[in-house]
């Protein structure tokens, strides 16, 4: 690509979110070390950095960026804000066909916008570079604890928002007596590592599938669950990651062994919709069904979590749901079990969110904008030329629909 300049987005989606995806700091670095690059930033009042931060730092606001290059955001860009035949940067959710983003792409489409969606920024091996996933699972073991403490009302806990940074954060568990649960983190990618890393900062034990399914404890414990400990092949119970990957309609998932024995999901784990459900709703309404809280920090709506039946906000993190009636209800009471599914976590904690994933743009990304033809971002372009992209012409008929 041929970059001159690079504007940074004023984050529009509603509710809005407060990250960006680079710091002052980094954007003066790379100013230093690239200055034949143009770097704006559109002004904004809701951002993490407030605009002064920018200026202090010798970078120039800049309303319209209709003369930018690249532009990159963190969230969807409503379709309407859209400038036809630039290159964009931002977390598109289109490549799960979700419903609520079909316009968007027809409309990145028409606009002949290349679109390269962060998630698809891969290396060499085919694993992601560059994510929020370490924030989304740290806040949201956190907001699973929060959820209990409202549910058994012992409010003891700030929010991750009402927090200075992730140091306070951590120290409101320090001495605190955390009620006697067995808890579940699904997934070992950057989100459940991210889960397990907070379990492990406020001292909780970790114990073994085995331990789990078979003892009970007199103190908090958690387990941890791969894709091999879900699921089973249909033929003949065995699991190959390579084959559940790619066909994951062949696997059948057996969550059904620890439902009688956990009391707090952290669901972290990645979901195909080709995948089956970690359980049904029918599931929920057996008598040995135990679980009361469900941190679905993956949000898929009506996903992997049947009970995630819509997202939450960082203002209303929390719902109800009736297993009788499979609705929404209060939270927080006898009949409800409590879902916390906020899509956006990091924005509980965006300056420390935001620089991180800075810090992994300028590493693994910056560099491949100025190649001739880079396969990293060939690869992760959703649209381009009016068209799909060719890794994702499986959306066609998402697309056309």
């Amino acid at each position: 690509m041929k970059v001159k300049k690079i504007g940074i987005l004023r984050e529009a989606k509603f509710p809005p979110d407060a990250r960006i995806p680079i710091i002052p700091s980094q954007i003066q670095q790379l100013k230093s070390g690239f200055p034949e690059i143009d770097i704006v930033v559109q002004p904004s009042k809701g951002r993490c950095f407030a605009d002064y931060e920018f200026e202090d730092a010798g970078i120039t606001l800049q309303e319209d960026l209709r003369d930018c290059d690249i532009i990159m955001g963190v969230k969807e860009v409503p379709y309407d804000l859209l400038i036809p035949d630039k290159t964009y940067l931002f977390f598109s959710h289109t490549i799960k066909k979700q419903p609520q983003n079909r316009k968007l792409l027809q409309q990145l489409v028409k606009k002949n916008i290349r679109m390269i969606d962060y998630e698809c920024l891969k290396d060499e091996h085919g694993i992601r570079v560059i994510a929020f996933g370490r924030w989304a699972g740290i806040i949201g073991a956190h907001n699973a604890l929060w959820t209990l403490g409202q549910r058994i009302d012992e409010e003891h806990l700030k929010r991750a928002k009402d927090c200075r940074d992730y140091n306070e954060l951590k120290f409101q568990y320090k001495g605190l007596k955390i009620p006697n649960v067995k808890i579940i983190v699904t997934g070992t990618g950057r989100v459940g590592k991210g889960a397990v890393e907070f379990l492990d900062d406020i001292k909780l034990k970790r114990v073994t599938k085995d331990e789990f399914l078979n003892y009970e404890f007199n103190e908090a414990v958690y387990c941890v669950l791969d894709s091999d400990d879900l699921y089973d092949r249909k033929s003949d119970g065995g699991f190959n990651k390579d084959e559940f990957h790619h066909h994951p309609e062949l696997y059948k998932c057996t969550f059904n062994y620890f439902m009688n024995k956990c009391d707090v999901l952290i669901n972290c784990i990645f979901w195909s919709p080709a995948a089956p459900q970690l359980f049904s709703k029918e599931d929920m309404r057996n008598p040995n069904w135990r679980i009361k809280v469900i941190a679905d920090v993956s949000c898929d709506v009506n996903g992997g979590v049947p009970a995630t039946i819509r997202s939450t906000t960082i203002n209303e993190p929390v719902y109800g749901y009736d297993v009788n009636t499979e609705l929404e209800i209060a939270p927080y009471i006898p009949e409800s079990i409590d879902i916390m599914a906020i899509d956006n976590l990091p924005n509980e904690l965006p300056r420390s969110a935001s620089e991180e994933f800075g810090s992994l743009l300028i590493k693994s990304v910056w560099d491949e904008f100025f190649k001739e033809n880079s396969s990293m971002i060939n690869d992760a372009s959703i649209t381009v030329n009016g068209n799909l992209g060719s890794e994702f012409e499986y959306l066609r008929d998402y697309l056309e629909g």
